[in-house]
């Protein structure tokens, strides 16, 4: 089978296509022949070294996609041969509270990932896909998908009336502004580009704000809700955006820590404003395979489906990652098989 894995240094250079054979799953595992995957941040944050420095083992890359089942290892009986199914990112988080160990069960890193056209993995840490909804589509659920359904729905908890603000237009944003109009909740998006606000508010979006021009956000929020603030803001930014977070925050609000694409950490936290807003600031790491399932079940029931920007064939993966380094994208990118 072909695979693509990073190995020998760092950054795309260094992601090379090679040939393995096809594993065979043992006791309670599957085999999955591959349909799609599709690209994260964190995908690109392991190939360029920022989550381990130190690897030197080759690495198969991505967190993310979906597969048909081809043959079963003994003793598993979850699903048969030739169901559609998605790995859950963090392969031991079934349910409940995360712990530390669960850390160590991530795909694309620690775990070897998807970028290959077979894998095997544990019954147990796979969940089926909504059937209305193309490999594509389907691809874009386990990571960016579940992240935005933990954050809106199970520990957000947006309910009709709420006001939500969704930073950018990447696969997070745009399945938080999804499930959050699911909710009722009113939607602001933010966004360096008018296209995309208006792209956004074909998906229901019912403000946009163009951060490059009005670069205090933050106050035009306030505007918009008459002084009030957001019930709920999705951070993908980090360093640079959550104080204009908390800024924007009403007294008592929520903000999902999500991302990191502007900064790992915050050089002054405004501490006084947050104490004031009695700002609650809540890390999302993904989800569980119960969160995955529950969404699943939503998606199924609304017939919604997954922004995809692009789609590119198997053999034009480093491409692809290109194209999602450079930032230009709306919605979610993926790799055809």
């Amino acid at each position: 089978m072909k695979a693509y894995v990073l190995q020998g240094g760092f950054g795309l250079d260094h992601i090379v296509e090679i040939d393995r054979p096809i594993p065979t799953p043992a006791r309670g595992e599957v085999l999955i022949q591959m349909k799609a995957v599709s690209l994260n941040s964190r995908d690109i944050g392991v190939i360029d070294g920022f989550y381990n420095p130190e690897l030197n083992e080759p690495l198969i890359p991505v967190s993310d996609g979906v597969g048909e089942i081809v043959s079963l290892g003994e003793g598993a009986s979850k699903f048969s041969i030739g169901e559609r199914v998605s790995p859950i990112f963090t392969q031991s988080w079934k349910s409940g509270e995360a712990t530390q160990e669960n850390w160590i069960s991530t795909l694309g890193y620690p775990l070897q990932g998807l970028l290959a056209e077979y894998v095997v993995l544990p019954e147990e840490g796979l969940v089926r896909v909504p059937q209305h909804l193309t490999d594509t589509e389907a691809s874009t659920l386990p990571c960016a998908g579940v992240t935005a359904w933990h954050a809106i729905v199970e520990e957000g908890q947006v309910k009709a009336g709420d006001t939500v603000v969704v930073q950018g237009t990447g696969g997070v944003s745009l399945f938080a502004l999804q499930f959050a109009k699911l909710q009722g909740a009113k939607v602001i998006v933010t966004s360096s580009s008018d296209d995309k606000l208006l792209r956004a508010k074909a998906l229901g979006a019912d403000h946009g704000i163009n951060y490059k021009k009005t670069a205090e956000w933050d106050k035009a929020v306030l505007d918009y809700t008459q002084g009030k603030g957001a019930d709920h803001i999705v951070d993908v930014g980090g360093g640079t955006t959550l104080n204009r977070s908390v800024s924007a925050l009403k007294v008592g609000g929520q903000i999902s820590i999500i991302g990191i694409l502007t900064g790992a950490a915050v050089g002054d936290l405004a501490i006084v404003p947050a104490i004031l807003r009695r700002a609650k600031l809540q890390a999302i790491n993904v989800g569980s395979r119960t969160m995955f399932e529950n969404m699943n079940a939503a998606i199924v029931h609304h017939r919604l489906r997954p922004v995809v920007d692009s789609e590119y064939p198997f053999d034009q993966a480093v491409n692809a990652f290109s194209h999602f380094a450079n930032g230009s994208y709306f919605g979610k990118i993926a790799v055809k098989f």
